[in-house]
């Protein structure tokens, strides 16, 4: 059996603190050597077929189907949902780019619907509202008012492990038979009412990249419960290759597989995302009690959400604190302390001019105002501590504040 690096041998330049790094302790090292001696390395094998199915039984899903990352997972995604160019499909203001690039993938545009303030997800409101005002039935489809386009999806991103309140944008979208992608790329562990993250739209993504709470390295899965189209999402992912010997096609498909040797690493960090999520919801926890500072509000839960706690992010209020949320990455930079501002909200994004820009005032101050702070799975108290006192000691005034960044 192969011998695990110690956790003490584990790089750490300059005892960096770093945001969120992958914990491997369990049976990665196992696994990935049983691909290697069997020679089971590429995209099909044994821990292809493990992934898919541990994965979907987590979550509550009939059906999942691995892919090369998450994105690939929301293109294929919305392909099977029936989005075709020129449609619009509704999506959250604030969030990592991935899901509007997949919605200009299938020739798509995105329609921004805004953060709420408490808990910084999708504003269920702000996608009734559109829905109900911005749009009119017509020949059997709902269509944008102002630019006579058919609206035929909506993708809630559940930011930071914490869930979109999705109850009545499933109520409102299957009124109007809009089609709901859940990007729960952040939010596995996480449940919604009692209900797993990705099992309650009609499909659900997910990644696996090195920071998420569980990694393949690279990664993503679809899930869903509708047998033909997990068929479909197969046969896209695989070259859409219709005959099992002969090399023929008869469309477009994309190689979107993933190897087994990341699925067998997802196997091994699968087995343990209980222990992960509890990491993450302690380290939390000892944040949110040693952080209580003027100017400091951390990220809510709602009583109807249990969170994964995946990204631990504040909000810092300037004029209470003292400085504001980039000086304090810069000074906590000068300490080899890793922290990184939220997203740009896409609406601002110069990769996506010509879409729906109305102001989004909610995104654009969480943008502002937002700082994610270190809370890898493994984060150890006395580093915990180390992040908990230099915040407090920026607070304090003791020391600089405009430090600069740190190679």
């Amino acid at each position: 059996m192969m011998t695990q690096r110690p956790k003490s041998e584990a790089p750490h330049a300059l005892d960096l603190v770093p945001l969120a790094v992958p914990t491997i302790q369990g049976n990665e090292w196992r696994y990935i050597k049983e691909c290697l001696d069997t020679n089971w390395v590429s995209s099909v094998g044994p821990f292809v077929d493990r992934f898919e199915n541990d994965i979907a039984a987590r979550v509550g899903t009939r059906f999942g189907i691995a892919t090369v990352n998450g994105t690939a997972a929301l293109h294929v995604a919305l392909m099977l949902a029936g989005v075709q160019p020129d449609d619009e499909v509704l999506v959250s203001a604030l969030t990592f780019i991935a899901p509007v690039n997949a919605i200009r993938y299938v020739g798509a545009w995105p329609i921004f619907i805004d953060a709420e303030p408490d808990y910084w997800q999708m504003d269920p409101s702000g996608v009734v509202d559109f829905v109900e005002h911005g749009c009119r039935w017509h020949n059997g489809a709902l269509h944008n008012r102002l630019t006579g386009r058919r609206v035929s999806a909506v993708i809630p991103v559940h930011i930071l492990g914490h869930p979109v309140d999705l109850d009545p944008i499933i109520e409102i979208s299957r009124k109007y038979n809009l089609k709901v992608i859940e990007d729960a790329t952040e939010g596995l562990g996480a449940t919604y009412k009692g209900r797993s993250l990705g099992s309650i739209g009609d499909i659900g993504c997910f990644s696996f990249n090195g920071n998420k709470i569980i990694t393949t390295g690279g990664g993503g899965m679809l899930v869903t419960s509708n047998e033909e189209w997990a068929r479909k999402a197969k046969y896209l992912t695989t070259q859409a290759k219709d005959d099992s010997t002969e090399y023929i096609h008869s469309e477009i498909g994309y190689n979107y597989r993933l190897p087994n040797l990341l699925a067998a690493m997802g196997c091994a960090q699968l087995e343990q995302l209980e222990t992960f999520v509890a990491a993450k919801k302690r380290i939390a926890a000892r944040y949110t009690e040693g952080l209580s500072l003027p100017g400091i509000s951390p990220m809510k839960e709602a009583l109807w959400a249990s969170s994964s706690s995946w990204l631990y992010t504040i909000l810092v209020d300037k004029a209470a604190f003292g400085t504001d949320s980039r000086q304090l990455m810069r000074s906590l930079s000068s300490k080899n302390i890793q922290t990184r501002p939220l997203w740009q909200p896409i609406h601002l994004s110069k990769a996506h001019r010509g879409s729906d820009a109305i102001r989004m005032p909610v995104a654009e101050r969480l943008y502002e105002q937002a700082l994610s702070l270190p809370c890898t799975t493994s984060l150890g108290d006395e580093e915990q501590n180390k992040v908990i006192e230099q915040v407090r000691a920026i607070a304090a005034g003791t020391i600089p504040q405009e430090a600069p960044l740190c190679n």
